[in-house]
């Protein structure tokens, strides 16, 4: 029985050398013929072809420092100055949200110009509070469920909701106002 278990164990102790000198193989190996293949005396055709071109010298483009609308015009799309509620380039009224997950009670707590405060009462854990917003929105803008729906941010408190009821922004923001009044 001893000398099954010595078996054994010499059998996988050059088991793991077998391995340990393959891979130390592959690995030379390949160091080798990448630089042999990256020499400029080779030439490389089909799939290789395109991995030479990024073992070489390649200079990145540099930022254009002069150029700092870019930013300030992309935030600009989604909620109009005129307040968080707005429609995108698609003509799809859109809703800028600030979440307060965990609250007591839903309700809606500010309307400002930036963004619409909205309390949840559901923890922001699977997706609940997600869900519990697009619920209530549904219910105050007095829509259907299927007509409101989360577009962005669903793992932030900054989110973006769309409207595809047939409501146009300034009915939108009233019913709003009118919750955070009332």
């Amino acid at each position: 029985m001893f000398t099954q278990t010595r078996s054994f164990r010499l059998t996988r102790t050059t088991l793991l050398q077998v391995l340990h000198l393959s891979n130390f193989i592959q690995k030379h190996l390949s160091l080798y013929f990448c630089r042999r293949l990256s020499s400029s005396s080779h030439r490389l055709e089909g799939p290789l072809a395109a991995r030479r071109n990024y073992s070489g010298n390649h200079n990145m483009p540099k930022k254009d420092k002069t150029n700092k609308t870019v930013g300030l015009q992309k935030a600009s799309e989604e909620p109009s100055p005129s307040g968080p509620v707005a429609r995108n380039k698609n003509g799809v009224v859109t809703i800028s949200v600030h979440a307060k997950p965990g609250s007591k009670q839903n309700a809606i707590t500010d309307v400002s110009i930036e963004a619409v405060g909205v309390a949840i009462a559901a923890p922001p854990t699977d997706g609940e509070a997600n869900a519990e917003l697009v619920r209530y929105l549904s219910k105050v803008l007095e829509l259907k469920r299927s007509e409101v729906v989360l577009d962005k941010g669903s793992r932030s408190r900054e989110k973006i909701i769309k409207v595809t009821g047939s409501l146009t922004p300034e009915q939108v923001l009233d019913r709003l106002k009118q919750e955070a009044s009332g």
